[in-house]
């Protein structure tokens, strides 16, 4: 009951004008960037962030929630009409999505990604209203060490499941904390890293990792990997009634419901997010279809759209669990978001609940706003998104690279960060070229700091005994459950790679974007577009 008073209180206030304009302009810039190729809620939100220090917290977090959620619900229109997944949380929609765009079904896979992504996403929303303050009381009981038992787990979970390659995961890790221990040591006043430069004695800005790696350094990335031609987007035939038939909800509503229990528990562990959800949310839709839908997989059956798109966007908010409640970021995204609050002097963890209970209830609130928003812009207005699609790339990215270089003067108007922005883009954009993840260095970077203030506190208690850093029952069950995860996610992720190679299935990856195959001659271009990629 008091969740649902907390909750009400928290409508009372997402519902005044400017916050409901927040939202609006969130998961419509969300949305917008998700149909974009190659940029996603990550860049976006980067891209935002120092530029939004105009606005209170609450106004802040509620935009970047916005843009978190049209993020997911914008990149299936690109997968399903270019095949082109704007995040690779996207690539399954693709493999069935644009197999019905090409049948002449696109509508009605746009509308099953849609309705599935609002279903899912305000269940989801239901279950983080009702789990989050019961993991947030759980979380203030703990100790130091515990605390660093989580945040070691965070370290290695995410270091080691995002990318391809555990080793260059884990090398990306270490570079953020690197960073994040950069400026003047607490205890000792003593500075570290600083290689003599003064600006450099109060630490490296999170947001200019953030903005630097996803921002300005996966801009030169796909920049450097664009070809020229002419945008071709399979045309969307136009009327409600042409959106979903009987038979289209009938094979799709079961698959919505298990996309939705598949991706929000795994939402809420650092075990691949949304990426592992879809590709176990289709695998699941495959393996239980039965007669013609069967047969229809890998040539465009309507559930491998409902299952991962529902999966996508409950992951999402499965996210928002460990993020509230323990303050930790389980994918890139949160990660930014986490440097949000942090900029607001507001620290995301056990006792957020206690001590900004009227701030996290209106975010909480403007999630279930925010859903309905994204219904409402994803149905009608599916015309303007497509031609979003024609936006000429070079246009398109020069705006990111001058907004990334204006926020990150707007820091601290200090011409040293705008230097500091370009040696991290460059940094970001090597790490992109050779095959490193760039998520697990932001990570480092925000929890670096925190794991050494928990591992000094626990040194301070113990009288520098190592020992106590497992002498609690949390802490060794939380290193239980690291080596736990790590396993269940490297077989997840075989899994997945298997699925990704099956020779039925339309040949993706993360960056398609930038190098798919032209569409097929038989299907011409749709009239006036233009612009390049």
């Amino acid at each position: 009951m008091d969740s649902l008073t907390a909750l009400l209180e928290g409508f009372a206030t997402a519902l005044q004008p400017q916050y409901l304009l927040y939202a609006l302009f969130g998961v419509f810039i969300g949305t917008a960037v998700g149909v974009l190729p190659g940029i996603g809620p990550a860049m976006t939100v980067a891209l935002l962030l120092p530029l939004t220090y105009s606005l209170d917290p609450t106004g802040a977090l509620i935009l970047f929630a916005g843009i978190y959620y049209g993020g997911m619900y914008g990149g299936s229109t690109t997968s399903i009409l270019l095949n082109t997944p704007g995040e690779s949380s996207s690539i399954v929609t693709a493999l069935e999505g644009n197999r019905m765009a090409k049948a002449g079904r696109g509508a009605a896979a746009l509308a099953t990604a849609a309705i599935g992504s609002f279903v899912a996403g305000t269940v989801a929303t239901v279950l983080l209203t009702f789990l989050a303050p019961g993991i947030a009381k759980l979380a203030v009981q703990l100790g130091p060490a515990d605390y660093f038992a989580l945040i070691v787990v965070a370290f290695l979970t995410v270091g080691a499941l995002l990318g391809s390659s555990v080793p260059r995961g884990l090398v990306s890790l270490g570079l953020g904390l690197l960073l994040g221990l950069v400026g003047t040591e607490v205890l000792s006043g003593q500075q570290r890293y600083t290689l003599g430069v003064p600006s450099l004695a109060d630490g490296i800005d999170v947001v200019l990792i953030a903005v630097g790696l996803f921002a300005l350094g996966e801009t030169l990335y796909v920049a450097a990997r664009l070809r020229h031609g002419p945008v071709r987007v399979i045309p969307v035939s136009s009327g409600w009634r042409s959106w979903l038939t009987r038979e289209d909800l009938r094979r799709s509503w079961k698959p919505w419901l298990r996309g939705t229990a598949i991706g929000f528990p795994i939402g809420t562990i650092p075990a691949g997010g949304a990426d592992v959800a879809t590709f176990l949310s289709y695998a699941s839709e495959r393996r239980l279809a039965r007669g013609p839908a069967r047969a229809q997989f890998g040539r465009g059956a309507i559930e491998g759209v409902a299952g991962p798109e529902a999966a996508n966007n409950a992951a999402a908010a499965g996210v928002l669990v460990p993020l509230l409640t323990l303050g930790l970021p389980t994918t890139a995204t949160a990660a930014i978001i986490i440097s949000a609050f942090q900029s607001y002097g507001i620290r995301p963890g056990p006792l957020l609940f206690e001590n900004q209970s009227g701030l996290v209830w209106a975010l909480i609130a403007s999630l279930y706003i925010g859903n309905v928003l994204l219904l409402v812009l994803n149905l009608p207005l599916v015309g303007m998104w497509v031609k979003v699609l024609r936006i000429p790339r070079p246009y398109l990215y020069a705006g990111i690279l001058a907004f990334a270089g204006l926020g990150a003067y707007a820091l601290h108007f200090n011409v040293f960060d705008t230097l500091t922005l370009l040696v991290v883009g460059v940094v970001g954009f090597l790490m992109r070229r050779y095959g490193y993840p760039v998520a697990p260095m932001v990570v480092g970077g925000i929890l670096g700091p925190m794991a050494e203030e928990q591992l000094r506190k626990s040194m301070a208690i113990s009288q520098g005994d190592l020992a106590y850093l497992v002498h609690s029952p949390f802490a060794i069950a939380a290193y239980g459950t690291l080596a736990v995860i790590v396993v269940t996610g490297i077989w997840l992720k075989r899994r997945k790679a298997r699925l990704e190679a099956s020779p039925t299935l339309v040949p993706t990856a993360a960056i398609a974007a930038i190098d798919v195959p032209e569409p097929e001659p038989a299907e011409p271009p749709a009239s006036g577009a233009r612009g390049g990629e």
